[in-house]
């Protein structure tokens, strides 16, 4: 996470949130922090382009927090997140500020889960509320929830909420904030999507662009392995347990596939779970609190499932399936190399597409990805990269 060179005590903030900020360890702000902060201060709309592991949570989540009049019991900030895991995470990180702010209160909505304890929590009148959309839209409709006191609204990973489907319930909400003072975008990617809304409700917004430095990338090691289909479970298997790997997380494509993967690798003795939106969400928060204690060394998921998902010290990323977009291979390696640390990669190819959107993926990231060769006890070795054949000369 780059560091600018401007303190967060030069940004104006109050001395609670220096102190909470000083007790978490944080002396200077990020690049999207340092730039973001001061206009969400002073209410300005702001659509911003950052890559994952930023800090873009507290870009908007400091200065939301400054915002909220303690002594009102109305809800006056609003964050929008695609998936119940972002949002949970979301939820903790506010409530990790809060330490030394008296009397305000966090309340986190998200689907799959009881909707009686979130009635409960919105009866303790938080001022902020993190939810997402479909969720928040039954509340509304319940009439446990009133939007019309809310100041500040923001749509974090919004590239991936709008792509979900969700660009109906968004602006729906949006609309019934009638005396809304300000609207924050925050996106890896500034889809159609994200700039039709950004067109619809931002006025005089700023744009805030960080883009990674080739320096400032992590450090990851980005392999393949190739095999047959019918043997991508197996040589996946062989190579977590060859290489020691303590703690991997596997993507998939889709909710099925996440699901057979999971049960074959437990019918094989794996420690292993998974998580996609078919799991109940009790089920799926157990899962996460095992892994990220590192209980769990194996977590499967889907690229909607893993959103949120904030774990420092993943030794390796597996793709089962290569994405079908070259942004999720970004968003999906990024879940290790951090912290410093050297982070590895790999992709199971079982056929042809799957090899060329690889290729394509490569040279769309700048990445080069090695291919590898894994012997049937373990053993890795390097693949030459083989030159296409020489066109045949026709003849006339």
């Amino acid at each position: 996470m780059e560091e600018s060179n401007i303190t967060f005590a030069s940004l104006g903030l109050s001395d609670a949130m220096l102190k909470a900020l000083e007790k978490k360890g944080y002396g200077y702000p990020t690049t999207i922090q340092a730039e973001a902060i001061p206009y969400f201060l002073q209410w300005r709309d702001v659509i911003a382009k950052a890559p994952t592991g930023t800090g873009k949570t507290f870009a908007f989540g400091i200065p939301m927090i400054e915002h909220i009049d303690a002594e009102s019991e109305e809800v006056q900030g609003l964050i929008l997140a695609p998936t119940r895991e972002l949002a949970i995470q979301i939820g903790d990180e506010l409530r990790g500020l809060l330490t030394y702010f008296h009397n305000i209160r966090v309340a986190v909505l998200y689907g799959g889960a009881g909707i009686g304890g979130q009635i409960k929590a919105l009866e303790k009148k938080p001022q902020i509320v993190v939810a997402t959309p479909g969720r928040l839209m039954d509340h509304y409709n319940r009439k446990t929830i009133r939007l019309d006191k809310i100041q500040t609204v923001v749509l974090d990973e919004a590239d991936r909420m709008l792509d979900m489907g969700f660009f109906k319930d968004v602006t729906r909400i949006i609309e019934k904030v009638k005396n809304r003072k300000n609207l924050g975008l925050f996106s890896a990617t500034i889809s159609q999507e994200v700039m039709t809304v950004s067109w619809m409700y931002q006025r005089d917004e700023v744009e805030i662009t960080v883009e990674p430095k080739q320096e400032d990338r992590p450090d990851i090691d980005q392999y393949s392995l190739s095999c047959t289909p019918l043997e991508k479970a197996e040589t996946t298997l062989r190579l977590i347990r060859s290489q020691g790997y303590e703690r991997v997380m596997i993507f998939c494509n889709t909710k099925h596939m996440c699901q057979r993967v999971s049960d074959e690798f437990q019918r094989a003795g794996l420690d292993c779970d998974c998580i996609h939106g078919d799991i109940r969400q009790s089920q799926r928060e157990k899962t996460m609190q095992r892994y990220r204690s590192g209980k769990l060394p194996v977590l499967i998921a889907t690229d909607v499932a893993s959103r949120g998902i904030d774990v420092d010290d993943v030794d390796c990323v597996i793709n089962f399936d290569v994405p079908e977009e070259n942004e999720y291979y970004v968003h999906r390696i990024g879940r290790t190399g951090r912290a410093k640390r050297k982070g590895i990669a790999w992709s199971i190819i079982g056929n042809f597409p799957e090899k060329a959107k690889l290729d394509e993926i490569a040279k769309f990231s700048n990445y080069t990805i090695q291919p590898m060769a894994l012997s049937e006890d373990g053993v890795l070795t390097k693949e030459e990269v083989k030159a296409p054949p020489a066109p045949k000369r026709r003849f006339r």
